[in-house]
C-alpha cells in the first residue's frame, strides 16, 4: 500500500541476538507487530522480546497469523505485551497462512484474495490514524489465557543432513547445537519448524507418526476456509 511506504525499519522478533532493550520508539511512530499463533498463544520468546522494548506511546497495529485452525488468545496476549512495553494499540488483525506443520491446511495462503483483503485492512487502519483516532479496539480472547501447550514436535535431521549448521543459525531460540545439529534441546524448541523450512537439503523432519496424528486431529477444524479479521 502506497500510504505505508514511509521511512521504516524492520526488527525481527525471531532474532535471538538482537538487543531488544535498546529499541526505543516515540509517540509519532507506528509499529506493526506481527507474530504467529501457536496453539492459540503468542510464542513465549516473542513476548519476552517485545516487552523488553520501549514503546513510549507509539501506536501499534497487532497482527497474528494462524494456520486456519484458531488464534484463540493470541491477540489479547499480544495486546497485553504491547501495552506493557508502552505501545498504544490502535488495531488488530488476524490473518491466515499455510499451517506450519500440517501444510495441506491453508495451503498456498495468503492467496490473492487474502492479499486484497489485507490491503483493504491497511487502508482502513490508515484512515483511522489519519483521523487522529487512537482508540483501543476490543480484541477477542480470554484472560487468563488458555494454558500453553507442552513440548510439541521436535524436528530431527535425516541421513541427508550435511551438518551445514544453517538450522542452528536460523533457530529463533538457539535450541539446535551448532556443532552437532542432531542435538536439539527439547525444552527450548517451540516447534516453529523454521529449521525444516530453511534446510537446503530438506533433511530435517518431524516424526511421521506424530505428523499423521496431528493431521487427522486438525482435519475437522482446519478444512473449511477461514477469512482474515480486522479489529478497529
Amino acid at each position: 500500500m502506497e500510504n505505508w511506504k514511509a521511512q521504516s525499519i524492520s526488527l525481527d522478533l525471531t532474532d535471538p541476538n538482537a538487543h531488544f532493550s535498546d529499541v526505543s520508539l516515540t509517540a509519532e511512530d507506528v509499529a506493526v507487530i506481527a507474530v504467529p499463533s501457536y496453539a492459540g498463544r503468542v510464542p513465549a520468546p516473542a513476548v519476552q522480546r517485545l516487552t523488553a522494548m520501549q514503546g513510549n506511546g507509539a501506536r501499534a497495529v497487532l497482527v497474528c497469523v494462524y494456520g486456519n485452525r484458531a488464534y484463540e488468545d493470541t491477540l489479547v496476549e499480544l495486546e497485553d505485551a504491547a501495552v506493557q512495553a508502552g505501545f498504544q494499540v490502535v488495531a488488530g488483525v488476524a490473518a491466515i497462512a499455510e499451517h506450519s506443520i500440517a501444510h495441506q491446511y491453508a495451503a498456498g495462503r495468503p492467496d490473492s484474495q487474502d492479499k486484497q483483503q489485507l490491503q483493504d485492512f491497511g487502508q482502513k487502519i490508515w484512515d483511522k490514524l489519519q483521523a487522529g483516532d487512537h482508540s483501543q479496539p476490543a480484541l477477542p480472547g480470554n484472560r487468563p489465557y488458555k494454558k500453553a501447550g507442552g513440548v510439541g514436535m521436535v524436528p530431527k535431521p535425516s541421513k541427508d543432513c550435511n551438518r551445514c549448521g544453517l538450522c542452528a543459525q536460523q533457530c529463533p531460540v538457539q535450541a539446535i547445537d551448532p556443532a552437532d545439529p542432531s542435538r536439539t534441546d527439547k525444552e527450548l524448541c517451540i516447534s516453529c519448524m523454521r529449521c525444516v523450512a530453511v534446510c537446503p537439503k530438506g533433511a530435517r523432519k518431524v516424526n511421521p507418526v506424530m505428523l499423521t496424528a496431528a493431521q487427522v486431529a486438525l482435519k475437522k477444524v482446519c478444512s473449511d476456509r477461514k477469512e482474515g479479521e480486522l479489529f478497529l
